[in-house]
C-alpha cells in the first residue's frame, strides 16, 4: 500500500481521480491515507472552498472591513530596517498564498500565483498637533490602515506599514486579506517574521524547515477529495441535523436589527478565577468530555435562558487543518460548523452536556463540507443583516494558537498591541482561551443592537451559571442559579413588588385617549424624523378600529399584527385594542414555517401587516390588511368606537418558545396589563420630557 501512496504522487488530476474511483469500490478511501499531493503545475489552479466563500462575501461587500485580518507589533529598541525588508521579502517568497490574487473571467475566478517580489513597507511618523494624546492618534492611525480596502483582483492582499513613535521606538502594522489568511495564520506568521529577524539582523541565513506543500496544493486536493464522495457523506450528514425549520435565534437586544449591518462591535472582557477555571477541568474529566464541550454546553444554555427557545444553533470555526501537511502553511482553511442543541429546561445539565459531547464528536466527523455548500444546499434566505443558520458564535482555542505575547531580539523587544477597533460579524461571540494558567474570557458584540450594560449583564450570567454547574451538574437546566445573592434579591423581590392601587374600569387605550385629551398637539410618536402628535394618532387608530369592526372584530377576537417596528405598528396595536379585540405580535423576521404554526394555532382570521413584508409572509387564509396602505378611512369615524370590555377580556396573546420547540400562545387581560403599566408609571414617574 505504501509503495502504491509513494507513485500516486507522480499521477496526473485525471488518473488519481480514476485511481480513487477504484479504490474506493475495494473500501479505501485514497485521501484519507494518502498524503496532500502537489498539484500538476500544468493544470489550471483551483480555489479552495474558503475561497469562494470569501469571494462571495467580498462581491456583497468589497470595501467591508469586516474581513480584514489585522496585527500589530510594537518594536522598542534599535531596529534594522535592512533586516526586517529581508524577513517580509522572504516571508512571501515562502508562502505562495501571501503573492496571490483572484482574476476574474466572465463568471469564473481564478487565483494567479505571483513571482516574488519586494514587499512595499509604507513608513510614517506619528506627527502630533499641540496638545494631542499619543495613543489616542496612534489608535486613529491604525484604525484608519485596518480598514483600507482590498482589491482580490490587483493585490497585494498583505499590506505593511511601519510607524515611527520616535528613534527607538516603532508599531508595525500588518494588514491582511480574509481570503489568504486566518487566525491561525497570524500566529504563525509572527512566529516565522521573529525567526526571520532573528536571523537576518545577526547575520545569519534562516533556517525554516522546507515546506512539503503550498496552499494551492491543498486547493486542489481538497477539490478532488470532495468530489470522490466525500461532500455527499458529509452533506448528508449535515442537511439531517440542520434541515427543515430554521430557527431565528430571539435575544433581547436594545435596538430593533438595521437592514444593513455596519459589522461595528465591541468587546467586554470576563475573568475567570483559577479556582473555577480548575473547577471547570474537574468536571470535564469526571464527565469525560472536554473544556471546549462543556463551555459550549454552557453557552448553548444561557442563550436557552435569555430566549426560552428550545433549539439552539452555535456556529464554531474550526481550523480545519486536518492533515499534517497544512500545520506549517499561512492561508485560509477554517470552516464554520453549526452545533446544534436541543434544550428540555428540566433535563439535568450533565445530560445536556452528554448530548453537546456527541454533536460535537459528529461535528469533528464531518468537519470538511464548506459552509456556503450547506448553506445552498439547506435553501437559506440570506440577508444583509444576519448570517445564516445562526446567529452567535463560540470561538475556544488553546494558548499555543494565540499571537505570542511579547518576544526579545537582538536589541529589541516584541510586544503585541491591542486595540479597541472591532468588528462583530455575529450577534454575538464568545471567546474563551485555555492557557497553563487558567481560563481567559471575553464577549464580543453588535453595537447595532446591543449596548454595554447589556452584554455585561449577560456575561455576568454566564461566569455565574459556570460557578452554577460546577456546584450543581446534576440540577436541571432551567434550575441553575444565573444570579448571585445580590442580584437575585433585586429580581425576585425588589422588581417583582409591583402591588399598587388601580381602579377596576380602566383598560390601557382609555389611559391613552385621556392623555390626547390633555395634550392633543404633543408628540405621542417619535420614529426616525417621523412625528405623530396624540391627537393624530387617536384619530388614526380609531377610523381603523371602526374598520376592523367592520370585519367582525370584537372582545375575544384574535387579529394577528406582522409589523416592522413603525408608526404604523403602533396604530395597529392601539386599532385592535379600540376595537375590543386582542393583537397577536408576529415578529415578520421568524421563519415562515414558525409563522404558519402560529396562523394555524392561534385561530386568527384577520393579519394587519405592511406592504413590503405581505411576499415574505406564509400563506393566509383569512383577511390581510395593509396598514401602510389603508385605503379609504375619510368615511369612518375618527372617535372612539363604543366597546364595552371587561377587565378579563383579552389584551394580547403573545407567543414564546416552549420546550418542545413549538411555540407557545400566552394570554394576557386587560387587568393584568393595566397594573403592570400602572405600576411602571409610579415606580419610574415618567412624563413629556421622556422618550
Amino acid at each position: 500500500m505504501q509503495k502504491l501512496i509513494e507513485s500516486v504522487a507522480t499521477l496526473s488530476a485525471k488518473q488519481r481521480k480514476a485511481l480513487a474511483v477504484l479504490l474506493k469500490q475495494q473500501g479505501v478511501d485514497l485521501y484519507s491515507v494518502a498524503p496532500v499531493f502537489r498539484r500538476d503545475p500544468t493544470e489550471p489552479l483551483s480555489l479552495s472552498f474558503a475561497q469562494e466563500r470569501q469571494l462571495f462575501l467580498w462581491h456583497l461587500e468589497p470595501d467591508s472591513a469586516a474581513y480584514h485580518l489585522p496585527s500589530a507589533l510594537n518594536l522598542r529598541g534599535a531596529l534594522d530596517l535592512a533586516a526586517l525588508q529581508q524577513s517580509f521579502d522572504a516571508l512571501v517568497a515562502r508562502h505562495e498564498s501571501l503573492r496571490t490574487t483572484f482574476a476574474t473571467d466572465g463568471e469564473r475566478t481564478t487565483p494567479v500565483i505571483h513571482a516574488p517580489a519586494p514587499v512595499s513597507i509604507a513608513r510614517h511618523t506619528l506627527a502630533l498637533a499641540p496638545g494631542e494624546d499619543r495613543a489616542a492618534r496612534l489608535r486613529t492611525c491604525i484604525t484608519e490602515e485596518i480598514r483600507q480596502p482590498f482589491d482580490l483582483a490587483q493585490g497585494p492582499l498583505l499590506r505593511a506599514s511601519l510607524l515611527c513613535l520616535g528613534p527607538d521606538d516603532h508599531v508595525l502594522l500588518i494588514t491582511q486579506h480574509h481570503i489568504v489568511s486566518d487566525g491561525w495564520s497570524l500566529a504563525l506568521m509572527v512566529q516565522e517574521l521573529v525567526h526571520l529577524y532573528r536571523a537576518y539582523s545577526s547575520g545569519q541565513p534562516a533556517s525554516l524547515p522546507a515546506l512539503p506543500i503550498q496552499y494551492a496544493d491543498y486547493a486542489a486536493w481538497q477539490r478532488q477529495w470532495m468530489d470522490g464522495g466525500e461532500r455527499q457523506r458529509q452533506l448528508a450528514y449535515w442537511t439531517a441535523q440542520l434541515g427543515g425549520e430554521q430557527p431565528v435565534l430571539a435575544l433581547p437586544s436594545d435596538r430593533p436589527r438595521p437592514l444593513h449591518s455596519s459589522y461595528r462591535g465591541a468587546r467586554i472582557d470576563l475573568p475567570l478565577s483559577p479556582a473555577l477555571a480548575d473547577g471547570l477541568r474537574q468536571l470535564a474529566r469526571r464527565e469525560g468530555v472536554t473544556l471546549f464541550m462543556l463551555l459550549l454546553a454552557t453557552f448553548q444554555c444561557l442563550l436557552h435562558r435569555y430566549t426560552g427557545q428550545s433549539d439552539i444553533r452555535v456556529g464554531v470555526p474550526v481550523a480545519n487543518r486536518t492533515r499534517k501537511e497544512t500545520e506549517g502553511l499561512i492561508g485560509f482553511f477554517v470552516n464554520t460548523q453549526v452545533h446544534k442543541a436541543e434544550i428540555d429546561t428540566h433535563q439535568p445539565f450533565v445530560r445536556l452536556l452528554q448530548q453537546v459531547k456527541a454533536t460535537a464528536l459528529e461535528a469533528q466527523a464531518h468537519q470538511d463540507l464548506p459552509f456556503e455548500q450547506l448553506v445552498d444546499a439547506l435553501q437559506v434566505e440570506r440577508s444583509l443583516n444576519r448570517s445564516p443558520l445562526f446567529q452567535v458564535m463560540f470561538n475556544h482555542r488553546s494558548a499555543e494558537r494565540r499571537l505570542p505575547g511579547a518576544t526579545q531580539l537582538p536589541g529589541l523587544s516584541v510586544e503585541v498591541l491591542a486595540w479597541e477597533e472591532v468588528n462583530a460579524q455575529f450577534d454575538l461571540t464568545l471567546d474563551t482561551v485555555e492557557t497553563a494558567d487558567g481560563l481567559w474570557a471575553s464577549l464580543t458584540y453588535a453595537t447595532d443592537l446591543f449596548d454595554a450594560p447589556s452584554v455585561e449583564r449577560m456575561g455576568q450570567h454566564w461566569q455565574h451559571l459556570l460557578h452554577s454547574v460546577v456546584a450543581q451538574p446534576q440540577q436541571p437546566v432551567g434550575e441553575l442559579p444565573m444570579l448571585n445573592p445580590q442580584q437575585a434579591q433585586a429580581v425576585l423581590h425588589d422588581l417583582n413588588d409591583t402591588a399598587t392601587d388601580y381602579p377596576g374600569d380602566w383598560r390601557v387605550h382609555q389611559l391613552f385617549e385621556a392623555q390626547a385629551r390633555r395634550q392633543p398637539d404633543a408628540t405621542a410618536l417619535l420614529f426616525g424624523d417621523q412625528r405623530m402628535s396624540y391627537r393624530a394618532l387617536s384619530e388614526l387608530s380609531s377610523q381603523w378600529a371602526h374598520k376592523l369592526i367592520e370585519q367582525g372584530v370584537g372582545p375575544e377576537s384574535l387579529v394577528g399584527i406582522a409589523a416592522e417596528r413603525s408608526l404604523e405598528m403602533v396604530v395597529g396595536l392601539l386599532a385592535i385594542l379600540k376595537a375590543g379585540a386582542a393583537y397577536v405580535p408576529l415578529d415578520p423576521d421568524y421563519p415562515a414555517e414558525r409563522l404558519a404554526y402560529m396562523f394555524e394555532d392561534s385561530g386568527i382570521e384577520l393579519l394587519l401587516t405592511q406592504a413590503h413584508l405581505r411576499e415574505q409572509l406564509p400563506a393566509f387564509a383569512g383577511q390581510v390588511l395593509l396598514l401602510d396602505q389603508p385605503g379609504e378611512l375619510g368615511g369612518y369615524a375618527r372617535q372612539v368606537p363604543a366597546c364595552r370590555l371587561h377587565p378579563e377580556n383579552l389584551a394580547y396573546v403573545i407567543y414564546t418558545s416552549g420546550s418542545t420547540g413549538r411555540p407557545k400562545g400566552a394570554g394576557n387581560r386587560h387587568l393584568a396589563l393595566y397594573n403592570r403599566l400602572a405600576w411602571m408609571q409610579q415606580a419610574y414617574a415618567l412624563d413629556g420630557a421622556d422618550t
